[in-house]
């Protein structure tokens, strides 16, 4: 682990760690010893339980940012890695930018600070303008992660766009599906499905802005037919607000498709539906074949019913697969224990030991019961504008939860690794879909929800 003063490399000296990051993940202050400049310092572990994909986008983000040149975006200085040097347990890569001093938006929003119509236009106009350079580069540079906590506001009172992480340095190409990342309630339907593109950094951008201007999260406020409701929130009576909301439209067709598009329309005060992509190629994600969860859904015009399995093994090695491995020895270990007993007991009393061992048999069958043995049963019933989520292990029914389908929202997907949930907000909660989904069940899963909404 690193520590203050450390200094890395002999020239990077660390002072202050910055914000709260995942475990195996740091970012740092530091000084540039040959420069005297405050640098960033982002480290990422190479440990046996991270995911391939990690080590691919950040090695990514140092390629992508090597290439920039704006000056509202940090500038790269230097990439390297430490090869269990100075007592370190793993591997470490690094990555070296510029310092930004200021806030990011998100830290304001947490302080309290309500932005103003006039003071969030200028944040628009100024990420837009981030945007245009970004969108116009060949090939096109998507940041996919544009969110307050992503735009830091200076000292300089300018507004800064980090945090390239997410990014994707290709076209979006119909049919090919890219790495699925983001974060719930900025990134679209689209971004989900694998399938980011130019217009898919202006939804951000748009529920981004809502945020600022409401003080809350887009995923906490109500959502209808795709649209994320904000206007009773606030009291502005301008063309800011249909501009935002052609912004976060879910539907590509009806959404501004370039950033210079939608800068063009705040300037001038006019919003035109036929600014945005023209012949938009509707996204179809198709049932898979061969998945390890069997997810069942019956629809008609009145009602939709989904049935989604225990998710198994993959539930065990969600973090690693040290985890189905203990799990297997635990199984096997159980099992001669259990004949172990039974033989004892033949030969002599061994009630006691017998005992122990069904105990933990039980507790065993009872974790293999949830593993294995549960069902998610969902029902939406257009008739009766219900939407009911009901558990079930065995013959036994549970846990079961109601709710207007008027008041529920747009479904997201949750993604942790290479596990994937999908979830419903509601104005009594967010409902859970599945714990332990892969990327075309939960796209396949959140696209028939979708489609049978009308959303």
């Amino acid at each position: 682990m690193f520590n203050r003063d450390q200094c890395l490399k002999e020239q990077y000296q660390l002072h202050q760690r910055l914000g709260r990051t995942a475990a195996g993940r740091q970012t740092w202050l530091a000084t540039d010893l040959q420069s005297n400049e405050q640098v960033t310092v982002k480290l990422l572990a190479f440990s046996p339980e991270m995911q391939w994909e990690e080590l691919k986008l950040f090695e990514r983000e140092a390629q992508v940012l090597q290439a920039l040149n704006h000056p509202r975006i940090p500038r790269y200085r230097d990439y390297f890695s430490l090869d269990k040097e100075a007592g370190l347990q793993l591997p470490w890569f690094g990555l070296v930018q510029d310092y930004i001093p200021g806030d990011s938006l998100q830290e304001l929003l947490d302080k309290n600070k309500r932005f103003s119509e006039t003071q969030v236009r200028a944040i628009a106009t100024q990420v837009l303008d981030i945007l245009i350079y970004l969108h116009e580069l060949s090939p096109p540079v998507l940041h996919r992660d544009i969110k307050p906590s992503n735009l830091i506001l200076g000292e300089d009172k300018q507004v800064y766009l980090v945090d390239f992480g997410a990014v994707q340095a290709q076209a979006a190409v119909t049919g090919v599906t890219f790495t699925v990342v983001g974060t719930s309630g900025y990134a679209p339907l689209e971004q989900f499905l694998g399938r980011a593109v130019a217009a898919s950094d202006l939804y951000a951008l748009g529920a981004t802005l809502i945020h600022l201007l409401t003080g809350t999260a887009p995923a906490d406020l109500p959502q209808k037919e795709g649209r994320i409701y904000f206007r009773d929130r606030i009291s502005i009576n301008s063309h800011f607000i249909p501009w935002i909301e052609q912004m976060t439209e879910i539907g590509l067709e009806k959404r501004f498709s370039t950033a210079k598009q939608a800068m063009k329309s705040l300037i001038s005060g006019h919003v035109n539906l036929s600014t945005a992509a023209p012949n938009p190629t509707r996204i179809k994600t198709y049932k898979p074949s061969g998945s390890l969860i069997k997810i069942n859904i019956n629809k008609s015009m009145k009602q939709l019913v989904i049935t989604i399995p225990a998710p198994g093994l993959r539930k065990i090695i969600q973090y690693s697969w040290l985890g189905a491995i203990i799990f297997g020895y635990f199984t096997l270990a159980l099992f001669f224990a259990l004949i172990n007993q039974v033989i004892l007991l033949i030969d002599k009393p061994a009630l006691m030991g017998l005992l122990i061992v069904l105990a933990l048999l039980t507790a065993f069958v009872a974790l293999l019961a949830n593993f294995f043995g549960q069902k998610t049963h969902v029902l939406l019933d257009r008739h009766r504008n219900l939407f009911q989520l009901e558990r079930q292990t065995g013959f036994f029914k549970y846990g079961r939860q109601q709710q207007s389908i008027t008041n529920i929202g747009n479904p997201f997907l949750v993604n942790r690794g290479s596990i994937y949930e999908v979830r419903i907000p509601s104005t009594r909660g967010t409902y859970k879909l599945g714990g332990a989904l892969g990327e075309q069940e939960s796209t396949w899963l959140i696209q028939e929800l979708l489609d049978w909404l009308k959303l």
